[in-house]
């Protein structure tokens, strides 16, 4: 018994709070993105391989470990999502929104290419070399990268409530999510927060990206197959409400790898290759049931 319990934990619990606590970092700049610029950002996940990638070349040079480059690659992420929105964004910024989700799937091609012309299309490793699992209790085997991903995660979540909840822009941005014309007449810089909707958003995505790195890969298309569970941990969670993307995140995520769990007989429940198709069908029934998600966010 104790042997199938920990099975369960080791090996679909925890990978599933990994995978979903990854899951949420991306929502979260995406929900935001979405309530306050109003439009769905399709670049959003070659913004998390910009990040992984940023912070590969960091460990390259300095040999540091990759949450130590972390920050200094969530600033360089969100240099170049400034540089975006002024160039591509900013001039459609009064147009249809279907317009702006266009220039995002552009946006999103040609980040991924300029990407693979500098880094080039193989598989790179951000942290070599193998790493024992910490053994408790004689049955739970935690991976030292996993608790360093869910801190992590913790952190810079506490870290978005916190300006949210309690500093000006934080206010001003949940007054513009609500209602853009109001804050603006209620004196509200909107372009200041504009600003900082980008820097959040690229910095979460940054980190998410380099997460995501530390427990697998980087690859090019890394931020490309992330899109679909953030997309369905957003709408899950509610369009423009930070904390239903963090539920949103942690429930695909843990669906995603519980699926796969042998629930009835030795053989997995679904196959580990349709894992996405968790997050789709999640997705797709929120749409149908309620697509305002678990905490009431807006509904275009």
């Amino acid at each position: 018994m104790i042997d199938i319990f920990g099975d369960l934990v080791n090996f679909y619990l925890i990978p599933g709070l990994v995978l979903g606590s990854i899951y949420a970092l991306g929502a979260i700049g995406l929900t935001l993105t979405f309530g306050i610029l109003r439009f769905a950002n399709f670049a959003h996940g070659e913004t998390m391989t910009l990040g992984a990638y940023f912070a590969w070349s960091l460990v390259q040079i300095t040999g540091w470990h990759p949450i130590a480059v972390l920050p200094i690659a969530m600033v360089l992420t969100v240099l170049v999502a400034l540089g975006i929105d002024r160039g591509f964004y900013k001039p459609f910024r009064a147009s249809p929104t279907i317009i702006l989700v266009i220039a995002s799937f552009g946006m999103m091609l040609m980040v991924r290419s300029v990407v693979q012309l500098i880094w080039g299309v193989q598989i790179k490793t951000i942290m070599p070399g193998i790493q024992m699992p910490v053994v408790l209790f004689d049955w739970l085997r935690i991976s030292p990268k996993h608790v360093i991903i869910i801190a992590a995660a913790t952190v810079l979540m506490f870290a978005v409530h916190y300006l949210l909840a309690y500093t000006k822009i934080g206010k001003a941005m949940r007054a513009m999510s609500d209602s853009p014309e109001l804050a603006r007449l209620t004196g509200i810089n909107t372009e200041a927060v504009v600003r900082a909707t980008w820097i959040i958003g690229a910095a979460l995505a940054a980190a998410a990206g380099v997460l995501l790195a530390l427990d697998t890969h980087v690859q090019t298309m890394m931020g490309f197959k992330l899109l679909l569970p953030v997309f369905a941990a957003t709408i899950l969670g509610g369009i423009g409400r930070p904390y239903g993307a963090v539920a949103g995140g942690l429930v695909i995520g843990m669906a995603e790898e519980l699926s796969s769990y042998p629930w009835i007989g030795t053989e997995p429940l679904l196959n580990p290759g349709y894992k996405a198709g968790v997050a789709f069908a999640i997705m797709v029934a929120m749409l149908i049931w309620r697509p305002s998600g678990l905490f009431r966010g807006k509904v275009y």
